[in-house]
């Protein structure tokens, strides 16, 4: 290369870096984020490192959140507004932005007592339909005769449809001796308007007797209404006192809980299981977790578990967890079908934000959600007053009576 095309080049080289510098010279410093921009991105991050559909509900949703800090954020509602419209894009009813005042009253709900009618409710994923879980045993709604599928179409002449899932819990809590008026519709009758008053909502969770088969077998009947902070040891002391007095057989009647917390339904199962696999938890990354049983049972008498339309989430991890290990015949109709598991996060201000992060699996590597838990021995329900569960008018119970009678006789002639 002769020298003056080397002093070209390097003149070239020096123009290159001087355009370089110049340019970066230019770039307007970053720019700080407000109060408001920063609870938006905190509520995006959490989202982003957790939830458990890695395609956002095949959007963009880095460009979701650029969309969101455009918009003018001049105070906190507008930045709690900004929050709720982000996470509704992900069209998942258990994926929700939850208000200071919504976040408080959902962290309460697993113990102690509410005030209210007494309903746990979902929204159907497909139909976005406000739908009745189960209503809590004893609670005005119970003895109102609502039932679990039942559809709540308006809450004091507000439509369901224009309120979010959280909205219409709030509107149904309220001060004893208030009333509240739900329209419910149920399959194959006329919607009609039921006149609730809101009462004190008692979470014990553990109901018992100790029964007499008609050929004198005594069974130990355990009712388990949710899985709140004291139902595994609410329920261990029901089975030790049941074993003294001499049952032989047990019925766990798990019909319309909602579920509660997901620690709650593992413990329980250990109970009953000396060993194997209780749920497998599996994230966006297909990564699985396993909860283990362990140690021995409280006892080994043979187990009917009671299902309905009613059992959902922690009840079904239960069930499914004693149905695939063997260890118990499950008898009336197939659950819920609630799989996803949602982490809460707390945020800026007092707010929080409930996030689907996983599902669950059955031991066998069965998929709950949407599909529920089918039992062993398929009985219909038929329409009881509160007073007849686990009577002779309640088929479920009888059926489940049945099978732990022949159980027993086929025990003892082997």
């Amino acid at each position: 290369m002769s020298l003056n095309y080397k002093r070209i080049f390097q003149i070239g080289i020096l123009l290159i870096l001087s355009i370089s510098v110049a340019l970066s010279s230019w770039t307007s410093p970053a720019v700080a984020l407000t109060k408001e921009q920063k609870l938006v991105s905190e509520a995006w991050r959490i989202v982003n490192r957790t939830y458990l559909d890695d395609t956002f509900n095949h959007q963009n949703w880095a460009s979701v959140r650029q969309k969101v800090l455009k918009q003018p954020l001049n105070d906190q509602q507008s930045a709690f507004d900004a929050v709720q419209k982000m996470i509704a894009t992900l069209d998942d009813p258990f994926t929700r932005f939850l208000r200071p005042e919504q976040y408080r009253s959902l962290q309460v709900n697993t113990s102690g007592e509410l005030t209210g009618v007494g309903l746990q409710i979902a929204l159907d994923v497909k139909t976005g339909v406000l739908e009745v879980v189960a209503p809590i045993a004893g609670s005005p709604a119970d003895k109102a005769g609502i039932r679990p599928r039942d559809r709540i179409t308006q809450i004091n002449s507000t439509p369901t449809s224009q309120i979010t899932l959280d909205e219409a819990a709030a509107r149904m809590r309220g001060l004893i001796g208030t009333h509240v008026y739900l329209t419910i519709e149920r399959s194959g009758e006329a919607s009609k308007e039921i006149d609730l008053v809101r009462d004190r909502i008692a979470l014990n969770p553990v109901v018992t007797q100790l029964r007499t088969s008609a050929q004198n077998v005594p069974i130990g009947y355990i009712r388990l209404t949710q899985f709140n902070a004291n139902a595994t040891s609410e329920l261990a002391h029901a089975i030790n006192s049941m074993e003294k007095q001499g049952a032989e057989a047990y019925i766990l009647d798990l019909r319309n809980n909602p579920g509660g917390l997901l620690q709650s339904g593992i413990e329980i199962a250990r109970l009953w299981l000396d060993k194997g696999t209780v749920v497998y938890t599996v994230n966006r990354q297909g990564i699985q977790g396993s909860f283990e049983a362990y140690g021995s049972p409280l006892t080994r008498d043979p187990l009917v578990v009671l299902v309905n339309q009613g059992s959902a989430s922690a009840s079904e991890i239960l069930a499914g967890a004693l149905q695939d290990n063997g260890r118990a015949t499950l008898v009336g109709e197939t659950t819920f079908g609630k799989g996803l598991i949602q982490s809460l996060f707390d945020l800026s201000d007092g707010a929080g934000i409930a996030v689907t992060v996983a599902k669950y699996e059955t031991p066998n590597h069965r998929d709950i959600n949407k599909l529920g838990i089918a039992p062993d021995r398929l009985v219909k329900s038929e329409p009881i007053s509160r007073e007849q569960i686990a009577t002779e008018a309640d088929v479920q119970y009888t059926a489940a009576v049945e099978v732990l009678t022949n159980t027993l006789e086929v025990a003892k002639a082997a």
